[in-house]
């Protein structure tokens, strides 16, 4: 059976000014991925699905579209003697911690979920206290938003902003000519980790950061005064940080038609053959980032877990588009990889037992290999699981995964350089908390 939404794969700037948008929006009547079926196991989505940020939040609903008809024509998730179908349930937090916090309470009380997985960052600190209070198992894809307060949160998958790392490392080593960095990020819980994530890497790799980094307001709408400050300093690289898709593409778009000719560095590249059209393929050639597209030769080595990654890819490109593919895709379904998993050793679905067989012996297929779960040093506790991660670079107008490189190499040896611009900019855990 296969599974359609019915939301099509248009840009998100049109699907917003159409009227099913605007329902949409009013009455979070996002469709249920269901099956016909009484032994069914139901999973919350608490995500961004309209939005500006709905670029890290809709796409990975769809990838999840995809792991259900997958999982479901294979039987299902075998939990003790039972094999349970999978449902998921959508609910559209919008980016703000009060509709996440509603959302959180439906999806336990009203739809009986058994899992929640969210975006995390802003939303967290709404959802944080029903978490605790009706011990509901949630993951985040921002380790940023663990302390030692969260039990029940994990980041099993996606380790923002630490992967950073990885990208500055690879570019130091292979264009060693460049020596200078601007960096530009929207002010909020993503781009305030990230920024000190890239001053850490920066300095690790002897990369000047010129100026203070450029926090614009996530209201900002013209990039062209933001970029032409930024070529003021005369960088060899221009940093984007962890800027969402709606500011990444203005940002790239200004650096072309103002000029710039260096090195362009940026957690993600989202519909980055968008960005192509709006510059030039010579002008995009070189451009580092930290997530692939999933037909990539590389992701068929056998330290990778993710299922079937170019078939998924394949799939993904046929239900909902080409171009549409963006860096959480994936991400989900590869969370949901690891929770049923755990669910079937467990033979339960109750949350902390859930975790508990998530977590036994400190390590976790993560999906770019066996990865531990770690963190306490950076956010107090061990949740996340960390271990390699790819850098990719557009070649010729395709992303390609250079390296997988390891997370917790860089760390040990500069561990104290990230913890110093984390306190900095008042993102440590106990400045959190």
């Amino acid at each position: 059976m296969t599974t359609k939404l019915t939301i099509s794969a248009i840009n998100r700037r049109d699907f917003l000014s159409t009227t099913a948008a605007a329902t949409l929006m009013a009455g979070t009547s996002f469709p249920r991925i269901s099956f016909a079926t009484e032994k069914v196991v139901k999973i919350g989505f608490l995500a961004p699905l309209t939005g500006e940020v709905a670029a890290w939040g809709k796409p990975g609903l769809d990838g999840c579209s995809i792991w259900a008809d997958w999982t479901n024509a294979d039987g299902g998730i075998k939990i003790g003697d039972e094999a349970y179908k999978v449902e998921f349930v959508p609910y559209d937090d919008e980016y703000d911690p009060g509709k996440a916090r509603t959302g959180a309470v439906k999806l336990i009380k009203e739809d009986g979920v058994k899992f929640i997985m969210m975006l995390g960052g802003d939303p967290w600190p709404g959802v944080s206290p029903v978490s605790e209070k009706e011990k509901m198992l949630f993951s985040t894809l921002l380790p940023s938003d663990l302390t030692p307060e969260t039990k029940l949160l994990v980041a099993p998958c996606e380790v923002h902003p630490i992967y950073n790392v990885t990208g500055v490392e690879w570019l130091a080593e292979n264009k060693p000519d460049v020596k200078t960095a601007v960096i530009v990020a929207q002010d909020d819980s993503l781009g305030k980790p990230s920024v000190a994530t890239y001053l850490a890497a920066f300095e690790a790799a002897g990369i000047k950061v010129l100026g203070d980094p450029i926090f614009f307001d996530p209201a900002t709408t013209d990039f062209a005064p933001i970029m032409s400050k930024m070529l003021a300093f005369k960088p060899d690289i221009i940093c984007l940080d962890t800027c969402y898709a709606d500011y990444v593409h203005p940002l790239t778009e200004q650096a072309f038609q103002q000029g710039f000719k260096g090195q362009m560095i940026s957690c993600t590249a989202d519909f980055y053959p968008k960005m192509i059209e709006k510059t030039s393929k010579e002008f995009m050639e070189g451009f580092i980032f930290q997530f692939p597209d999933f037909d990539d030769p590389a992701l068929n080595a056998p330290h990778v877990n993710f299922r079937k990654p170019n078939e998924f890819f394949q799939e993904y490109v046929k239900r909902f588009g080409e171009g549409e593919w963006s860096a959480v895709s994936w991400e989900y379904a590869s969370i949901m990889d690891l929770w049923s998993d755990a669910a079937g050793r467990a033979g339960t679905t109750d949350p902390e037992a859930v975790l508990e067989a998530m977590q036994v012996g400190g390590t976790g297929r993560q999906a770019f290999g066996e990865a531990n779960w770690w963190g306490k040093e950076l956010f107090g506790i061990d949740n996340a699981l960390v271990g390699l991660w790819p850098v990719v670079v557009i070649e010729d107008g395709k992303a390609s995964i250079k390296e997988f490189k390891s997370i917790p190499a860089w760390w040990d040896k500069h561990k104290a350089l990230m913890i110093k611009h984390m306190e900095a900019l008042n993102q440590m855990y106990y400045q959190r908390s």
